[in-house]
Formats: structure tokens, C-alpha cells, sequence
């Protein structure tokens, strides 16, 4: 399992503050004690990181204080990964680089697909649970295209936005991010042309890559050597939470390893595919039907079920009641946006 350590600059309090932020009261609402900041870097756990997040959504200071918190963010203010993208040679490069190198920095993987003409960005809180703060997803894309935009010296636009949310401030994230946001998306997804990613950029730096490189290698070789195949599993299910049926077959194939090999392995770690996709399931149900308006049998369709009665029985046995009741409930301890 990764490890539940999420570093987090001291100075975003003091840019919380400048946003017009009572930063005192967000750390109450999450419960974080303010002497946790006194370093340079205070180390937060998962749940604690997404706690001080939904208590700045909670607290307020204006609907765009996650684009602002992730778009206004200096080179200095960046973390390894971000400063490794930002001085590769140009957007293709440094999205390869965020996606290997985040996981060194915390438990958050960066996945890069390219499809169909477009390269799909997509980021996962491995570590999280429940739906991630919205704030928390508007300014990690907003960084995003800040880094592009800062690594190629040009105003890039992306193809376009899906947010696994319903929807609601379209003028506000669209003027910010200048293309088409799409809502009640299965994952959130920051959508560039594939041409895009040859863009060079004028940020690039050989010479510091020397440098910071061998360093990042050392340490994910460290955590690669600690990660279970479990760990693997969950990552490659995760992503195809989209309309796939999964299979054990297709997931051992992509993985390098026989079915029957791969389920011996689980077995050893004390656990099995079909657990497994269970949880992912499960986990992927419980945040759309929070965060999104698909009704029950898009949802079913998007976990990969052939029947929605599938579904309904799969999820009343996890919650101990049916789809519709537990948005229901959960709707109300989580507003919409």
C-alpha cells in the first residue's frame, strides 16, 4: 500500500489568508492543530488532506479559490514531480514525468492516456475515500494547465474538461480553462489535443534533469519495491471503471502475468480478484452516486455490470440498501455544489 504521507507547504496557509481565508477556522473544521504548519512542510495523511480541503469549501472565500490556489502557484512553490515536468522538453514529456514521479511526492497517481486523437489526463487519490473536495480537483487541474501553459510559454487550451460531478459553475470553469466542460463524467479528466503534446518547452532545463532525476528514480524504486500486486490490481480496475466488464484475463495480460498466476499471488496477499473489484466497485458506486446525477443503471453501465438488477443486489449487499436510498441519505449530509 502506498504510504500516507501527503506533503504540504506551509506557505498555503498564508495564501489561503491572502485569499481572504480565516485560516484558524479552516484548521478547526478539520481538526489539524496549526503547529502541524510549522515546518517549511507539515506532513498530512490522506484523510487529514482532504478534511483541510472540504473545510475550505466549508469555510469559503469565493467558488473560485481552487482555480486561483492552483493556477497562481510559483516554479518555487512546486514539488518534485512538478519541478521535473516543468523543465522537461516539451508537454508530452512533462506529463510523463508528473505521472512517474507524483508517486514519490504522496499517494496520488497521475494517469496519461492517449487515445483517439487526444491525451487524457486523469489524477487518483489512492488513498481517499469518498468523493475528493472540489475545490482540491479544480485547482490540481488548474495547475495543470498552469505548469503547460508556463512550460510552453503559450495560452494552451485544452480539448476539454469532465468533471464526475453534476453540474454547475459553467461560465466560471469555462472562462478559466477556455474549452468545454462536460458534467456527470465518470472521472475527472483535463482533455488536450494530442498534438499538444509536442509543444516544446522554453522552460526546459538538461542540466537540472541531471540532477533531479537519479534522486527521483532512487526513491520510486524504493516504493515500487514495497508496492503489493494487490496495490497494482486496484490501480489497473480503477481505470476502467468506464463501461469496461472487467476480467481477470485482460487484467493479467496487461500486468504480465498468467490468470491463474495472478490469482495465486492475490491469494498469498491475502485477498482475491474478485475482492478486489468488488472494492473498486464499490468505491467508484458510492462516489458517483454522490458527486453525479447518472441515474442507477448508467452507473451499473459504467462498473461494468450487464443488468442493473446485477448492481442493485451487489450494491445492498455493500450498504444494506439500494441505490436510489443511499443517494438519498447522502445527498443530504453532502449538498450539491
Amino acid at each position: 500500500m502506498a504510504a500516507d504521507l501527503v506533503p504540504v507547504p506551509s506557505v498555503l496557509l498564508d495564501r489561503l489568508a491572502t485569499l481572504g481565508v480565516d485560516v484558524e477556522r479552516v484548521l478547526r473544521h478539520a481538526g489539524i492543530l496549526l503547529s502541524r504548519f510549522q515546518e517549511p512542510r507539515a506532513h498530512l495523511t490522506t484523510r487529514e488532506f482532504m478534511a483541510l480541503w472540504h473545510a475550505v469549501e466549508a469555510v469559503g472565500g469565493g467558488r473560485e479559490l481552487g482555480l486561483r490556489i492552483g493556477s497562481e502557484a510559483r516554479p518555487h512553490q512546486y514539488d518534485v514531480a512538478s519541478m521535473a515536468a516543468l523543465h522537461a522538453p516539451n508537454l508530452g514529456e512533462a506529463l510523463k514525468k508528473l505521472a512517474r514521479y507524483k508517486r514519490v511526492v504522496c499517494p496520488e497517481e497521475v494517469v496519461n492516456e492517449v487515445s483517439h486523437g487526444e491525451a487524457r489526463v486523469r489524477f487518483h487519490w489512492l488513498l481517499a475515500e469518498g468523493p475528493l473536495p472540489m475545490f482540491l480537483v479544480d485547482a490540481t487541474f488548474a495547475s495543470t494547465l498552469a505548469l503547460a501553459r508556463r512550460g510552453t510559454g503559450k495560452p494552451l487550451v485544452p480539448r476539454r474538461l469532465e468533471l464526475a460531478r453534476r453540474r454547475s459553475d459553467v461560465e466560471l470553469l469555462t472562462r478559466h480553462f477556455g474549452c468545454k466542460v462536460r458534467f456527470d463524467a465518470p472521472v475527472d479528466l483535463l482533455v488536450f489535443d494530442e498534438s499538444a503534446l509536442a509543444e516544446p518547452f522554453v522552460t526546459h532545463n538538461a542540466d537540472l534533469l541531471t540532477l533531479l532525476v537519479p534522486g527521483l528514480e532512487t526513491a520510486l524504486n524504493e516504493r515500487l519495491e514495497r508496492r503489493r500486486l494487490a496495490d497494482d490490481v486496484r490501480t489497473a480496475l480503477r481505470r476502467r471503471m468506464h463501461g469496461e466488464r472487467p476480467s481477470v484475463e485482460k487484467l493479467a495480460k496487461e500486468l504480465h502475468l498468467s490468470p491463474r498466476t495472478l490469482q495465486r499471488r492475490l491469494e498469498e496477499e491475502g485477498t482475491t480478484y474478485q475482492g478486489l473489484l468488488d472494492e473498486v466497485r464499490r468505491e467508484s458506486a458510492r462516489r458517483l452516486l454522490v458527486s453525479t446525477d447518472l441515474d442507477a443503471s448508467e452507473v451499473a453501465f459504467l462498473l461494468g455490470y450487464e443488468e442493473l438488477n446485477s448492481f442493485i443486489r451487489a450494491f445492498t449487499g455493500w450498504e444494506g440498501t439500494t441505490p436510489a436510498r443511499w443517494r438519498g441519505v447522502e445527498r443530504t449530509r453532502t449538498p450539491a455544489p
